[in-house]
């Protein structure tokens, strides 16, 4: 399915004269607050231009995070999981052990300025990273994540077929340096997505890797990540 953010992603993000972007795999759960802690020193020192471009890969204990357009009405089970109110766009959000967080803390000024097609830019990059595994990822023009079909459903009741959300994304920018950035479920207690409606949309199912019987493990979904990165954003220190 054709999408118009099909032509954004087309010009990338990656110049063939930038510093390579650090890459860093956490170990075990990061706490939400250090992320946002280390996000926003690290956000400052790249913008003055003292730390290279990172892209910090972690996971998350249990949480839900809340983006600047979330409803309240969109948070079902307040008491189950800590809530964080967080300066990222988008609405509210699951993260928990099993799902791969990617912070993404690229320099746009240097780059690209446009936030759009940086969106389809990260898009491309999820897509590109779930086609390592014969997922089709898939674009929807009305909403911003990456989606996959699913035949063996009933169709929605308008006809079209049933799918399921596997990547989000939520980004923020401050003096065009990105921050925060995407989530992929690999192997999360999907059931913890009920305490939601998942980024604001009803309607849909969210879905991951073995949800699709795909026995993935994170390692896979790093090394796939990073494969993926290098044409779309440039080279990493690997």
């Amino acid at each position: 399915m054709k999408n118009n953010r099909d032509d954004l992603a087309s010009a990338f993000f990656a110049q063939s004269d930038s510093p390579k972007v650090e890459w860093r795999v956490a170990d075990g759960l990061t706490d939400y607050d250090t992320a946002l802690a280390f996000m926003e020193d690290r956000v400052a020192a790249i913008r003055a231009g003292t730390a290279a471009e990172l892209v910090w890969l972690v996971e998350h204990p249990p949480l839900y995070t809340a983006g600047t357009s979330a409803k309240a009405g969109d948070l079902l089970a307040a008491d189950r999981f800590p809530v964080y109110a967080t300066g990222r766009g988008g609405e509210y959000t699951y993260h928990g052990p099993g799902q791969r967080v990617a912070y993404v803390m690229l320099d746009l000024k240097r780059r690209r300025e446009d936030i759009r097609a940086f969106v389809a830019a990260l898009e491309q990059w999820i897509i590109a990273t779930l086609g390592a595994f014969n997922v089709r990822g898939e674009r929807r023009e009305d909403r911003v994540g990456v989606w996959v079909t699913r035949p063996e459903r009933p169709p929605l009741p308008d006809g079209s077929p049933a799918e399921d959300k596997i990547a989000a994304i939520g980004i923020r920018l401050r003096k065009w340096v990105s921050f925060h950035g995407i989530s992929i479920n690999v192997e999360p207690e999907l059931a913890h997505f009920d305490g939601i409606v998942p980024c604001g949309v009803r309607g849909h199912g969210v879905t991951s890797l073995v949800d699709l019987g795909l026995p993935v493990g994170m390692d896979d979904l790093d090394r796939a990540l990073r494969d993926a990165f290098e044409p779309v954003f440039g080279p990493v220190e690997r």
